[in-house]
């Protein structure tokens, strides 16, 4: 009986291995990259065509390699990195393995130009699918050359499997920062098509995120720095203002090398409990130096997950960390108890504080006032039994004493009126007055009978629709009433607005008294490229698009200045997984977004107007039962459902 297992046949194994390692051209990138750092580069250059897709080539000036290892660097498990299985634990390098270049030769056509500093020639290899095409010596500079072009050329179905160009060139981009900034003191370049995206020269930590992710992140940046025996933290967090609503800034370096935790990510997001907005997330650039006998990098394939020794005191450690640089730098309130000043107002800084001052009047007689008042009712009772009293004669004491520093008294005249008849004069003239004046309305109140009767009952069939809990929208019918969903119905209204936008292809632009300028990293000016022709259908006006920021001149009449860069966002947000290559369905997605950014939200008070406008537009559109996402946007409930309630 003959066997049935046997051993695989080496470029076989080779693309089996590669569904490991490379996944997408991204994965080639960072593979490449790991190395010319690991070569000590100090100026390393990316270029890539088509996402990755037909051509991933990094240059760069590290030692280079001589022609027995341009050779073996592409044989399965042969690597410089490692020699006993001990040294796994004291890791300081990248590429370990030596499973990377075997992986990506088996799937990819590559070549290889390497020469070492101290050689007068280089070797020049090239590799088709596992197979060694030619190794020959050649004239070549300083360092190594790896191009790798049509990958996947002989797995179609993986190449079937790679998304659009704009959402590989995102991973690629994604893998290009995280080397960059764990490595700033290497100079990087990035060239995407013939365009260059970054040109990072060598600089520090703080230099090197703004070179990255532009100018305006200076502003942004908290530094953090901490120094215990267990681990040593520096690096910036974001202000809580400038946190995002995508998870698309924030980095963790353990040794050099970018990982993801979402334990120490919960740490971050505790440091900035109550700071944050709901539904946004702070932005970190961290890096952390640990003991390489502390941690264990080997746990996951493409080693962005580590396993920490201590995990708890790494949690307190970074947690308290973050909160005290948000304190220290006033960006969160604290107490700070041991200070022996209060903070002044700057109008009030170096003025000399007043003691306030008592003045007493010595010559006071709290009695004084007893005594005039006892003699104004004796001067009263004696004029009623006389029989002289006038009640509109107006009686004021003899005298009285005034206290201001000094015993001043005077003595008040007596005022005499001519007779009663006088009260009255003037009165008809004052009344005149009153009602002729135009200038003062005054409330009324009706007061009526009942009620219910006539004129209120009129009165509420004006009123076509109520508001609820500042969410749903109650209007009459016929067999009962309808209740509607005011966030959804927007959508549904707003969708369909857009929708035909794009149809007719005239959109109502304004124009902007002063250009808006807004600022976004290159992956993202990358995606407003892709979609620009839209956005202008839209009403969008740009008069620059940069690698870092754009100016808008003109806007879309449904959106006011203070939306455009919180639509713009929510649209790159929902773009940056994939952009549709088919136009009606980038359509579809672009005014989703639109529409869930500008639909009035639940809890926003809605005049009797804009209530009436919601219902009239909504059951004007095509489809009105339900929102664009789906979901209901309205239900009825007929009078014998109400009945039933009650009985």
């Amino acid at each position: 009986m003959s066997s049935v297992i046997r051993l695989l046949p080496d470029h076989v194994a080779n693309q089996i291995a590669a569904g490991e390692v490379v996944q997408r051209p991204a994965s080639v990138v960072k593979e490449l990259l790991e190395n010319a750092v690991d070569a000590g580069a100090t100026a390393i250059k990316l270029v890539v065509k088509d996402a990755g897709k037909t051509l991933i080539q990094v240059i760069d000036n590290g030692k280079g390699m001589n022609e027995i290892d341009a050779r073996m660097c592409f044989e399965r498990h042969a690597t410089s990195k490692i020699a006993l299985a001990e040294d796994l634990f004291q890791l300081q390098t990248k590429g370990f393995r030596g499973e990377a270049l075997a992986s990506i030769a088996a799937i990819a056509h590559v070549e290889l130009k390497s020469k070492e500093h101290t050689a007068e020639l280089g070797t020049h290899v090239i590799i088709e699918g596992s197979k060694i095409v030619s190794q020959e010596v050649a004239v070549v500079p300083d360092g190594t050359s790896f191009s790798v072009k049509n990958l996947f050329f002989n797995i179609p179905a993986r190449r079937n499997f790679l998304k659009s160009d704009q959402v590989e060139l995102r991973h690629v981009i994604d893998e290009f920062e995280r080397v960059a900034l764990a490595h700033n003191n290497i100079q990087f370049t990035f060239i995407h098509n013939g365009s260059e995206l970054f040109n990072l020269p060598a600089s520090n930590y703080r230099q090197r995120i703004v070179n990255v992710f532009g100018g305006k992140t200076n502003e942004k940046l908290v530094p953090v720095q901490e120094s215990t025996e267990i681990i040593e933290i520096h690096g910036f967090v974001a202000k809580p203002e400038y946190a995002k609503k995508s998870r698309g800034e924030q980095f963790f370096f353990v040794n050099d090398r970018f990982i993801k935790s979402g334990y120490l990510h919960h740490a971050v997001t505790a440091a900035f409990e109550g700071l944050l907005k709901d539904g946004t997330h702070p932005s970190y650039f961290l890096y952390l130096t640990l003991p390489a006998n502390s941690i264990d990098i080997n746990i996951h394939p493409t080693k962005t997950e580590i396993k920490f020794d201590d995990e708890q005191a790494l949690y307190a450690i970074l947690r308290a960390t973050i909160k005290h640089s948000l304190g220290q730098f006033n960006v969160a309130p604290v107490l700070d108890f041991q200070k022996d000043d209060l903070d002044v107002p700057y109008s009030y800084e170096g003025t000399k504080s007043v003691e306030p001052t008592v003045e007493v009047d010595t010559f006071f007689n709290p009695f004084e006032s007893m005594k005039s008042s006892s003699n104004l009712a004796n001067q009263i009772g004696s004029t009623i039994l006389k029989g002289d009293f006038n009640p509109f004669e107006t009686v004021k004491p003899k005298s009285s004493s005034f206290s201001g520093g000094s015993n001043t008294s005077f003595q008040e005249k007596k005022h005499k009126s001519g007779g009663w008849e006088t009260l009255y004069e003037g009165i008809s003239d004052a009344k005149e007055i009153i009602l002729t004046s135009a200038n003062h309305q005054f409330d009324e109140e009706v007061i009526t009978g009942s009620l219910f009767d006539d004129d209120n009952v009129q009165a509420t069939h004006h009123q076509q629709s109520y508001q609820i809990q500042k969410k749903y929208i109650i209007s009459p019918i016929k067999s009962g009433m309808i209740i509607i969903d005011q966030r959804r119905a927007h959508q549904r209204i707003l969708y369909e607005h857009y929708i035909q936008s794009f149809t007719v292809k005239q959109n109502a632009s304004q124009q902007l008294l002063f250009p808006l300028s807004l600022y976004y990293t290159v992956y993202e000016m990358e995606l407003l490229r892709g979609i620009e022709s839209e956005l202008i259908q839209m009403g969008f006006l740009f008069d620059e698009i940069s690698n870092e920021k754009i100016i808008i001149s003109g806007i879309p009449v449904s959106i006011t200045e203070s939306e455009v860069s919180i639509v713009l966002e929510d649209l790159l947000n929902d773009l940056q997984d994939n952009v549709p290559s088919d136009v009606m369905i980038l359509h579809d997605r672009i005014s989703k977004s639109l529409a869930q950014s500008l639909a009035v939200k639940t809890g926003t008070y809605l005049t009797d107007k804009e209530q009436e406008n919601i219902v009239n537009s909504l059951f004007g559109c095509e489809n009105p039962q339900t929102s664009p996402f789906g979901k209901t946007t309205f239900i009825t409930m007929k009078v014998e459902d109400i009945d039933k309630k009650f009985m």
